[in-house]
């Protein structure tokens, strides 16, 4: 899965020669090292994320793939991110995916990456709008169960449909939005990875098993129920999944941003 939506996120950000490359967020780096790869040995790229054990990791991944010149990760917050005073206003490119959705303030997030580019830079953010899900043939436990887990986001204060408000919030942290559009990654039977996007929504679902069952919309029997029945829906010869994340890139005005 984070192969084939590294492609189409490389795709959509359109990193270019040269380009200086801010990644909050970066998790484990494999798309972090993809796109300063994409940038060449002329540009630089920092990756920072929050998690001590994230950043370990990717360092470790960097040295076992021998591309740990490419990136340098560093540990921080994605609103108070650990730049230098010099590095602010100096990048080319900003950009975040699978973040602002587990954030309270994503705004904030958005207003920090358009800070850090020069006028003209891009920020270019990637997140998923929850309710766009579709199943079919229906499945109403897993509907039921994929409803639960939205209702985490909410309990946390964070936004499970930030997808659909890219452009707004590019807007509203001093950007000009330049476009917008969708990276598919459903799948159906038939397509070869389709088992590992089962396996993988299944493993999202189970990991966030304590988190579901505090929303008290269903019981552990429930849980565990939907979980069982879409491993086997996924068996079917027409099941299908239709699932997408939304992108959006603005660019940072030659005046500045706004306070707005």
């Amino acid at each position: 899965m984070n192969e084939r939506l590294n492609a189409a996120s490389l795709r959509e950000i359109g990193v270019r020669p040269g380009e200086r490359i801010l990644d909050v967020g970066s998790g484990l780096g494999q798309l972090t090292r993809s796109m300063a790869m994409a940038s060449g040995s002329r540009g630089k790229t920092v990756g920072i994320d929050a998690s001590p054990e994230q950043v370990e990791e990717a360092k470790r991944l960097a040295r076992a793939s021998r591309e740990e010149g490419w990136v340098e990760f560093r540990i921080g917050d994605a609103v108070h991110p650990p730049l230098r005073e010099e590095e602010w206003g100096t990048f080319d490119l900003a950009h975040a995916r699978f973040l602002l959705e587990h954030v309270p303030d994503p705004e904030a997030v958005v207003r920090t990456m358009v800070r850090a580019v020069k006028p003209g830079g891009r920020i270019v953010i990637e997140d998923e709008d929850h309710d766009i899900l579709r199943l079919w043939p229906e499945l109403p436990g897993i509907e039921a169960l994929w409803r639960a887990y939205i209702q985490t986001y909410t309990r946390l204060g964070n936004d499970p449909h930030v997808g659909k408000k890219l452009v707004e919030l590019l807007h509203r942290a001093g950007a000009e939005p330049a476009r917008n559009t969708w990276i598919f990654f459903g799948g159906c039977a038939g397509s070869p990875h389709f088992a590992g996007l089962v396996e993988n929504m299944s493993r999202v679902l189970e990991g966030a098993r304590q988190e579901i069952l505090a929303t008290e919309l269903l019981d552990g029997r429930a849980l565990d129920g939907a979980i069982e029945a879409l491993r086997a829906w996924s068996k079917r010869p027409d099941a299908g999944i239709w699932y997408g994340m939304g992108v959006a890139e603005g660019v940072r005005s030659q005046r500045g941003t706004h306070d707005g």
